[in-house]
Parts: structure tokens; C-alpha cells; sequence
């Protein structure tokens, strides 16, 4: 174990694409589609032997934090980061490594998430060792992960210049970080080695970052600088509070990466990584029955059915299927989502239907 590593578990949202699984009251990364455990405990498991437990901290917000805490207790209570609302990935960056920085000046963090999917956790620990000595020669260091297919879901990475080799795996600067792309420009990319996918993770020194919020967000900089005394200790602080919410939200992404001069990347070929983003990546990373089916939680009875995804929350009703190819079914006690496969992205504009025709009892 390395005694300056620090895991920092972003685990605030609430996981729309999901829907109706997904909900404010259970969240993205509460659920469980892998077995008994929820992503949250998956993600934290995948840190054993790596990580203390005291060198572990989630940062979320204030009604899932007892939640989480209850399912993996051996994680300090005393080390969730409590947002008093979400204001974006780059406050809760910034706000983590404020509050590491104050407890060990020689923090390295590694920054994760609590809702992705992840096969082969020996190559992910290695992965994050090598990070962390790239980190500690002062870059923001980023995992970049090989493509498998032309996806138009991902941000990607551009490697610039090799800055050497750690741990066995090779860093890059990088040269410049590209936003979703179109279909035949994503086709492009898959065939070019130097485009790995952004996985959202990265990999930094406390005080390196801290100096990036300082160039590029200084109004962010100087909110978490008032709030240091008490970051850790009492968020429910009314100074807390007010300041907090006077954040202006963004991420980190725009806000430091996309603009430092010390981002780096080092690509992950082999991590059989997926970020549960929709209905539809599950096909990718749960194998399926004969038929091509894949089943979760349901009792089904499925006549004439291939290639399709049944989800249900109570395993004992009956989902009965007939003559269908090529669907996703997933059903709640309140509400059925039914679409065709490749559609599922779509999901969040239903939710934000919902939300403007005021059907919050079913959010």
C-alpha cells in the first residue's frame, strides 16, 4: 500500500438513464445488477488491498451518505464529504482535496467513481499504482480507456507527447481532450491508437490540483478556501451551507482538465471497463442465456423471445414475454419502461419530461 494514496469515491448523482430503477430514493449506484451488491459496494471492494480503509472517503450528499455508510461500515463515517447539494464534480474535487491537503500535505488522490463496471480489478489496482507515480511528478493524470467499438457515448482523449514509463504502463501528455462525437467521426477514433475513451477517473496531487483551482477557477478556489476550516467537519453549518450553494456548478472535466497544461493519460487496454450508463451497456458486460436474453432480478416466462433485456425489482412476479427481439423491459410496482435496444439512451429525455410535466411521484 502506498502511504500518501488516497481513494476519493464520487458518489452523489442520481443516475437517470437508469429510470425506473433508478430514483432519488435509490439511486444509480444503490443498485444491484451484478450479484447482491450494489455498484457503490462493488467499487469500494475493488479498492481492497490497495486502499485502507481509512484512506478511503465518498463524498455525497447528506441523505445517501447514511445509506452508503450503512452498507460498507467499515468505511469511517468521519471520511464522507457531505455536499449540502450537488454543485458539480468540480466542487467536490476541490472540496476532497482541500480536505486531504489539511490532513497529509503529500496527498495523492485518486479520484473514482461509484457506478461503473469494472472486470479485471488486478489490471485496475496496477493501473492506479502507475497513475500515482505519474501523478506525484506533478500532472493530473486521467485513465484513457482503449476503445472496443465506434461509441458516440463517450468523451475522448488525444495523446500527445510519451512522458515516460511507470510501472510497466506508459503516460502521455495530452494533447487534447474531444466532446461526444458523431457516428463516423467515432469510426475514425477507434481506429486511431492515440483516442482512448474518458473514463471519468483521474489521478492527482492535493496541492498540484489545488493550484489548477487556482489558476482556471478562482472563485471556486476562494469558496473552498472559506469552507477548509470546516470541510470534514460541520457541513451543516449555515456558513457552510451559503457558501456551498453560491458555487456555480460545473465539471471538473471543463473546468481544470480541458484547460491545464499538466493533464496527462494513461491508457487502460484491459480493464473490461463500462460505465453502466443505460439499459443498453449491460448487454456489453453480463453475458447472456441462449436465447441472447439477459434477466435481472425477474421470474420470467419469455416465448419466442431473443437478444432482449428483462429487468424487474420484485422476483416474484411474473414478466411474461412473447415473440419479442431486440427489447428492453424493465419493471417497477409503479411504472414499466419498454423500448427497442439502442434506444435506451434516450431515457434521460424521459425523465426530463417528467420532470417538466409533473410527474415528480415517479422520480
Amino acid at each position: 500500500m502506498l502511504e500518501h494514496f488516497y481513494a476519493v469515491i464520487m458518489a452523489g448523482g442520481g443516475g437517470t438513464r437508469l429510470w425506473p430503477v433508478s430514483r432519488h430514493t435509490t439511486p444509480k449506484q444503490m443498485l444491484k445488477l451484478f450479484g447482491e451488491k450494489s455498484l457503490f459496494q462493488i467499487a469500494v471492494d475493488r479498492l481492497d488491498g490497495l486502499f485502507e480503509a481509512d484512506h478511503v472517503f465518498v463524498v455525497t450528499i447528506a441523505e445517501q451518505a447514511r445509506m452508503l455508510h450503512e452498507i460498507t461500515p467499515h468505511i469511517p463515517y468521519e471520511n464522507y464529504l457531505i455536499e449540502p447539494m450537488p454543485r458539480g464534480t468540480a466542487a467536490v474535487v476541490a472540496m476532497a482535496a482541500a480536505a486531504l491537503y489539511r490532513q497529509d500535505k503529500d496527498a495523492v488522490l485518486a479520484i473514482l467513481t461509484a457506478d461503473h463496471f469494472i472486470a479485471d480489478v488486478t489490471e485496475f489496482q496496477k493501473i492506479l499504482c502507475a497513475a500515482h507515480d505519474l501523478a506525484n511528478t506533478g500532472y493530473l493524470t486521467t485513465l484513457g480507456i482503449t476503445p472496443t467499438y465506434a461509441s458516440t457515448g463517450y468523451g475522448y482523449i488525444e495523446s500527445g507527447a510519451e512522458l515516460g514509463t511507470f510501472r510497466g504502463a506508459k503516460g502521455y501528455k495530452v494533447k487534447h481532450f474531444v466532446e461526444k462525437p458523431d457516428e463516423s467521426t467515432a469510426k475514425v477514433f477507434l481506429n486511431n491508437p492515440l483516442m482512448a475513451w474518458n473514463s471519468g477517473m483521474f489521478i492527482t496531487r492535493a496541492d498540484v490540483i489545488m493550484e489548477e483551482f487556482r489558476l482556471y477557477m478562482p472563485e471556486l478556489y476562494r469558496s473552498i478556501e472559506e469552507l477548509t476550516s470546516l470541510i470534514g467537519r460541520d457541513h451543516s453549518n449555515e456558513k457552510f451551507i451559503n457558501t456551498w450553494s453560491a458555487i456555480k456548478p460545473q465539471t471538473i472535466d471543463y473546468g481544470i482538465m480541458e484547460k491545464s497544461q499538466k493533464a496527462a493519460v494513461i491508457p487502460a487496454a484491459n480493464l473490461g471497463w463500462n460505465d453502466v450508463g443505460s439499459w443498453d451497456s449491460l448487454f456489453d458486460v453480463l453475458t447472456p442465456d441462449r436465447n441472447g436474453n439477459i434477466i435481472i432480478n425477474a421470474n420470467p416466462i419469455t416465448l419466442e423471445t431473443k437478444d432482449s433485456l428483462i429487468v424487474s425489482t420484485d422476483p416474484s412476479s411474473v414478466v411474461v414475454t412473447m415473440g419479442l427481439k431486440d427489447i428492453i423491459v424493465v419493471k417497477t410496482p409503479d411504472a414499466v419502461l419498454i423500448c427497442p435496444r439502442g434506444e435506451s439512451q434516450r431515457v434521460k429525455e424521459l425523465v426530463s419530461y417528467l420532470k417538466e410535466n409533473h410527474y415528480t411521484l415517479f422520480l
